[in-house]
């Protein structure tokens, strides 16, 4: 009879104290996306810094979708209509186009409908959320190919009906868009201008940045808590098995509409952010090529995996425009003149690069730690090797 043999404490998963060297990493890091800034700024300008700021926004997205996508596995190529929500929301409660339609909103509010932003954000956030509830809810019973179809017609339904939405009565502007949105100002201090601190000047790009990272750090806050709680655990179940889910009394229709809810908010979060900081809000912003773009941060960065998911986000939000500025100055360096269109051949190489990283690297550039990488990585720094019955 075989005896079974005691798991060593080295073998357990049971987190480790932080070494010094992750609190060397911890510091760098930190610098450096403060820093970031200024030294893009320094070396290209406030147009990288720009660069910067969306990519900010793309690891907003990109970690609303992977709530939905890498956490409870259920696949949503319609995701960019929750960003559209946030954005008319805030273009909507922060811009002259309602007061101007309705004469009743005029005689409430006669300088106009300036909301605050720190209720923009929450009454974004609750739309979207309940719109993810809304396209959530019909699609319970779909799986796969099914539920990707019905995402992306959720996705365009919303794109056409803002665009659509001029008449009978005019909301939404329609495709000339919402303009004359305000700024993010907080405290009496307006973030579309520039300070000065300490002796160093911070743009609008710069000041925008900040809050964008800010805001990231909570929505990551928000997706590790959710993934360590018992509703991440749920959510990880019915990515693997949602009939086995289902049979250890997991209520899958209830955790789904969550993951829905959850992801959506996120990305209405991203979305005030946007309209606030374009100043301008139309329909073109919302095309399904932006859903491919989210959902690539997602597969490529490492589906389910924060940190991987963030990687993600930053370089296929940095990369195009990397190519953008160098295809034609490498061309004249080397040929004297442009040989093909740049667009033609940004597009190339970006559509050749993801190709490669799906091809060496399905899992994507930093997937998830597997199981038994995490108890090899533990038995190692004690200096045993996992022991096995």
């Amino acid at each position: 009879m075989t005896s079974i043999q005691p798991i060593e404490p080295s073998t357990t998963l049971i987190p480790q104290r932080k070494t010094a060297k992750n609190y060397a990493v911890t510091v760098l890091v930190t610098a450096l996306v403060i820093l970031a800034p200024m030294l893009i700024g320094a070396a290209g300008g406030n147009y990288w810094v720009r660069v910067l700021d969306f990519a900010m926004l793309y690891v907003m997205l990109a970690l609303g979708l992977n709530v939905v996508v890498g956490f409870a596995g259920l696949l949503d190529l319609g995701y960019i209509a929750f960003y559209a929500v946030g954005a008319y929301v805030a273009a909507l409660l922060s811009s002259p186009q309602l007061s101007t339609q309705f004469e009743w909103i005029a005689h409430l509010f006669p300088n106009g409908l300036h909301t605050p932003f720190w209720i923009i954000v929450p009454c974004a956030m609750a739309l979207a959320a309940t719109f993810g509830v809304l396209l959530g809810a019909p699609t319970l019973r779909l799986r796969g190919d099914y539920l990707a179809i019905v995402t992306l017609g959720f996705g365009e339904i919303v794109r056409i009906f803002m665009n659509n939405l001029d008449r009978p009565i005019n909301i939404t502007n329609g495709p000339k868009g919402i303009t004359g949105v305000d700024p993010v100002s907080l405290f009496g201090f307006d973030l579309s201008k520039s300070h000065s601190l300490f002796g160093f000047n911070f743009p609008s790009v710069y000041n925008y940045y900040y809050l964008f990272v800010l805001c990231s750090l909570f929505v990551i806050f928000v997706c590790v808590r959710l993934q360590h709680s018992r509703i991440g655990r749920a959510w990880a179940a019915i990515r693997e098995d949602e009939i086995a889910a289902k049979a250890m009394g997991i209520n899958t229709r209830n955790v789904k509409l969550l993951a829905f809810a959850m992801g959506a908010s996120f990305g209405g979060l991203s979305g005030a952010m946007f309209g606030t900081f374009q100043g301008f809000v139309s329909p073109e912003s919302f095309t399904f090529w932006e859903s491919i773009v989210v959902l690539a941060c997602v597969v490529l960065g490492g589906m389910g995996h924060i940190p991987g998911v963030i990687l993600g986000a930053v370089l296929l939000a940095v990369f195009p425009e990397f190519l953008r500025s160098t295809m034609g100055p490498l061309q004249n360096f080397v040929f004297g003149h442009q040989i093909v269109d740049t667009e033609v051949i940004r597009q190339l190489l970006y559509g050749l690069a993801m190709v490669l990283i799906m091809l060496y690297r399905s899992e994507g550039l930093w997937p998830s730690p597997k199981h038994e990488d995490k108890i090899a990585k533990i038995a190692k720094r004690a200096g045993k090797k996992p022991v096995r019955a």
